[in-house]
């Protein structure tokens, strides 16, 4: 049997008034979207729950804050996007990948990229995602977020402004900015493999 679709703005009501099982309710329907935000902004070094746990603390906290003028899911989003930002802020970035931090086929597709113009093969792609992935870890928080918004969950611009707060601009610039810095460390990736 099919559970029937939650009417917010009254759960959130009731939420206001002190009524747990609609807060349980309101938990249930926003879990799912500020599990997939969480976890495309994490780093791997902090726990996936606890940062859904200090989100979904933020929501509760300031429910008399959220005045119905964007849906809830937008709301809750930005709060989410800018506490992932916040933990990304405070997370001791590492300056530059090293080869050493690299597998062995790692090596080899950045070789592959290097000197190819050909599209991967289809068994290399997990390892090109692993490679992008440490090359989104040696970013800046802010560039980051912007690469996997824009590039990864495909976001437009007019988006992320809406989920940032930053002006379309600085959207752009950042982006821009951040893709040739990920552009300059895999060039000097290949280099210093290069046979």
């Amino acid at each position: 049997m099919e559970k029937p679709e939650l009417d917010v703005e009254a759960c959130v009501a009731r939420v206001r008034e002190g009524d747990e099982d609609a807060a349980r309710d309101l938990l249930a329907h926003l879990h799912p979207l500020v599990v997939k935000i969480v976890r495309a902004h994490l780093p791997r070094r902090t726990a996936e729950e606890d940062l859904v746990q200090a989100v979904f603390a933020k929501v509760f906290t300031r429910l008399d804050q959220f005045r119905g003028e964007v849906p809830l899911a937008h709301w809750v989003s930005r709060i989410a996007v800018n506490t992932c930002f916040n933990e990304l802020s405070r997370e001791r970035v590492r300056p530059e990948l090293r080869h050493a931090d690299l597998s062995e086929t790692e090596v080899e597709v950045i070789q592959n990229l290097a000197t190819a113009n050909a599209e991967l093969p289809d068994d290399r792609a997990l390892e090109a995602r692993e490679i992008v992935g440490k090359l989104l870890e040696g970013l800046s928080p802010a560039d980051r977020l912007v690469i996997t918004l824009l590039h990864i969950e495909g976001k437009s611009v007019e988006e992320i402004h809406k989920a940032t707060g930053w002006s379309m601009p600085l959207v752009k610039v950042r982006a821009f900015r951040a893709r040739q810095k990920m552009k300059q460390r895999l060039k000097s990736l290949a280099r210093d493999i290069a046979p």
